[in-house]
């Protein structure tokens, strides 16, 4: 294939599994590919994810009837290359070679996409992407249409590169935000940034950092990560001086922070183990617990997630995550405190939940401690985090989280 025809076709195929199969864009290995093909055709894919319903809108003013998946998935591709400034020229020959080589189901439509292509106006022009049905509609009953249609925005737009940074220690240049960690627009090759190599930083977006600094560690406590890989949580518990067990149901995601915790040198006690049946041989001191949820707050970094997931798992999520409240009460001490964080903008995942568990538990209090660099309307009138993808939108905005402190009685 012509020059940058791999990495576009290796795309079109992403795509495929993602919109045809279901499978996410994790699922992707790349195996074969020169890592700089690999490293463009997934970042192709997450641009065309991102503007997949305005580029079909455009595409269908051009088309009589729906192509096949991966037809249109070349098209799709084309059209968001298009509106990113890419050259015409170049964007229309790689799709019609694509085509052209897909099989007896596609090559005989190369001269539709060459038509269709060509006649696409200049210059491309997307509006933000909209959230499918059945997400949208329960956030803009929730947040309201005009937050909705700005997290919309947000998420049509590449994330920047956040790090949790080590105090003493090399980083990259970047913007520090209010919170403390680092956001970087062009990051580039993360292995190749001082710092790397000493285990300076890590990365994590700047709300998933927050979990763990609401949680306010100190030197020698003994503290459960709980739900605790790929690790960024636990790596800030242990650059605390926290005594930290890590728990997480995961063999291959714990491996990920076994790595992690090589690279830094900090340590923890690493247990993979199903948290509903294991138990801990004596109580903690604070238990951070980042619960399995929708991920509905992460699209802006996982944009496969509206195409992949439809909503159906929410009510056994939320049955697991009250399950795991009540277990994690019982390995806290007299007035231990618990934080509970889900990555979601569902409030059955958060606000209810919170709710919830000091209806079951009325000794709980809620904490609110004070936290540098949070804007104060975060803050719910219970005393809980709730974090948007729209906060900070001038900056590229954050995952979308909520957050709450809970403080056993002593």
């Amino acid at each position: 294939m012509a020059e940058g025809v791999v990495a576009r076709a290796t795309a079109v195929a992403i795509l495929d599994g993602v919109l045809g199969e279901g499978r996410m864009l994790s699922d992707f290995s790349g195996e074969g590919l020169a890592p700089a093909d690999r490293a463009r055709a997934l970042r192709l894919a997450e641009t065309t994810l991102r503007h997949l319903e305005p580029a079909d809108r455009l595409l269908d003013k051009h088309l009589r009837k729906s192509p096949p998946l991966t037809v249109r998935n070349t098209l799709r591709l084309a059209v968001t290359e298009r509106a990113e400034g890419a050259p015409a020229h170049g964007v229309v020959n790689a799709a019609v070679e694509i085509t052209r080589k897909g099989g007896k189901r596609s090559q005989h439509l190369a001269g539709l996409v060459n038509a269709v292509l060509r006649a696409l106006p200049d210059p491309v022009t997307l509006a933000p992407q909209k959230l499918p049905r059945w997400l949208r509609q329960p956030l803009v009953h929730s947040y309201g249409r005009d937050i909705v249609t700005a997290i919309e925005a947000v998420q049509a737009q590449e994330p920047p590169l956040d790090l949790t940074l080590r105090e003493g220690f090399p980083h990259p240049e970047g913007d520090l935000l209010p919170t403390g960690s680092l956001r970087l627009r062009s990051p580039g090759q993360l292995s190749a940034l001082p710092g790397y190599a000493e285990g300076g930083w890590w990365v994590q977006d700047a709300a998933a950092a927050l979990p763990a600094k609401l949680l306010q560690p100190m030197p020698g406590e003994r503290i459960l990560d709980l739900c605790a890989a790929p690790g960024g949580k636990t790596l800030q518990l242990a650059a605390a001086g926290a005594q930290v067990t890590a728990l997480d149901i995961s063999a291959p995601r714990m491996a990920r922070l076994q790595a992690n915790l090589a690279r830094t040198g900090l340590t923890a006690s690493l247990v993979t183990a199903d948290a509903l049946h294991w138990q801990p041989d004596a109580p903690f001191d604070a238990i951070l617990l980042d619960a399995p949820c929708s991920a509905s707050g992460t699209i802006r970094r996982h944009p496969d997630l509206p195409f992949v997931k439809d909503g159906s798992e929410l009510p056994s999520l939320t049955v697991l995550q009250t399950a795991l409240i009540d277990r994690a009460l019982t390995w806290l001490k007299p007035g231990g405190r618990l934080v509970f964080s889900t990555c979601s903008l569902f409030p059955e995942e958060g606000e209810a939940q919170l709710t919830a568990a000091l209806a079951r538990h009325p000794s709980l209090t809620v904490d609110r401690p004070d936290l540098s660099g949070l804007d104060p309307a975060w803050w719910t009138p219970e005393g809980a985090l709730r974090l948007r993808p729209d906060h900070w939108a001038e900056r590229g905005g954050m995952d979308g989280f909520f957050l709450a402190r809970l403080r056993k009685p002593g």
